[in-house]
């Protein structure tokens, strides 16, 4: 008796969660619609092109042209610059990416353009390189991509999205500029896919010594995924396939992406800026070199915490503070580290503005 009493409690409760389920499923459903109607409504309207939900934001009103192009309307800018014309972003824009393994100089390079009045990089977003690594995933998993082409959502739809979601991050997270860069590190080890989908967009891979880059996550505990740092064997493992992977991609799209040394960079910021810019195709600015002044000030270069000066003598020291075994691990099983970074003492000499002691008076940006 009590059996047939708790399956008809059973069945009552079964029938009332679909019923519930169904209401609402019903009531969403309906919603969507009125919503996609009164979206066409305005949209139909004579001088309200594509305004979509009259979206009021602190940066101005969004508004879509079209799928493959959108505008913001600027208000006025940092500086005092005229920013009231309407700000166009899509696919073929000159976007910047800016990336390399972490400890690299990702941070000063980014300071530096954003120093630039031109130019808007902003800080990491984070979602970049996760949501490329997914895109990643699902390409290299044959069934996975066997089952996303049976569903219609092949390569091209899959590329949309994406070029979609990456464009509304990037022009969104800041204030718009001439040119817009983006500050991820590891998004460059999706280099050659970022190139296929922004046709004209530029790559700057920041290089710098394996072991300064290692002893610097190291000693700073700065965490990384994937990279244990309680080994520097371990560390400069994965320093070394990183940066494998983006120097290939960066050396088959020569045209796109420019290697740049943090060494060099710190030691002649003048000459590599310049260099810099001319391959980015954005006019010279005096500024650049005077990023430390602009830092925290309104529409200025934006950072998330003050950090260390660059001292020239600290390879000397990184490379003392690994053990034997891991430098002879890093000479027999990790031969990039010859090809991308400067050999030992390079990085020594006096450069521009260095004061006593090799200390890089630059301001508040070093690793």
């Amino acid at each position: 008796m009590v059996m047939v009493m708790m399956m008809k409690l059973k069945q009552n409760l079964l029938v009332a969660c679909l019923v519930i389920s169904s209401v609402t499923v019903f009531y969403l459903g309906r919603h969507a619609m009125e919503c996609h109607h009164r979206i066409e409504e305005r949209s139909s309207q004579p001088g309200d092109q594509g305004v979509l939900g009259g979206l009021q934001g602190s940066r101005g009103l969004l508004l879509g042209g079209s799928l493959s192009s959108s505008t913001i309307l600027r208000g006025s800018g940092p500086g005092g610059h005229n920013l009231s014309a309407p700000f166009v972003y899509n696919k073929d824009m000159p976007l910047v990416f800016i990336g390399g393994v972490p400890r690299s100089g990702t941070t000063l390079m980014r300071a530096m353009l954003d120093a630039h009045p031109e130019v808007r990089c902003g800080e990491e977003t984070r979602v970049i390189p996760r949501i490329l690594a997914m895109k990643q995933m699902w390409s290299r998993s044959g069934r996975e991509k066997m089952r996303l082409d049976e569903a219609g959502v092949t390569d091209e739809v899959l590329d949309a999205a994406m070029q979609a979601f990456l464009l509304e991050i990037i022009v969104k997270h800041g204030e718009p500029a001439n040119f817009l860069c983006n500050k991820d590190p590891f998004a460059l080890k999706s280099l050659s896919y970022l190139a296929k989908i922004f046709p004209h967009a530029k790559f700057v891979l920041m290089i710098r010594d394996g072991r300064a880059s290692v002893h610097s996550m190291i000693s700073r505990k700065v965490t990384i995924a994937g990279f244990d740092l309680g080994s520097y064997r371990d560390c400069l493992t994965k320093w070394n396939r990183a940066i494998e992977t983006m120097y290939t991609q960066c050396l088959d799209a020569s045209d796109k992406c420019l290697p740049v040394h943090y060494e060099q960079l710190v030691l002649h910021p003048e000459k590599w800026m310049r260099t810099l810019l001319k391959f980015l195709d954005i006019p010279w600015n005096e500024a650049v070199l005077h990023h430390e002044e602009l830092i925290g000030k309104a529409g200025g270069v934006s950072l998330s915490k003050q950090l260390f000066l660059f001292n020239s003598g600290g390879q000397r020291k990184d490379n003392k503070m690994v053990s034997e075994s891991a430098r002879e691990s890093l000479q027999s099983k990790h031969p990039l580290r010859e090809r991308v970074s400067l050999g030992r003492g390079d990085n020594l000499g006096r450069g521009d503005n260095l004061g006593r002691g090799g200390e890089r008076k630059y301001g508040a940006i070093s690793i």
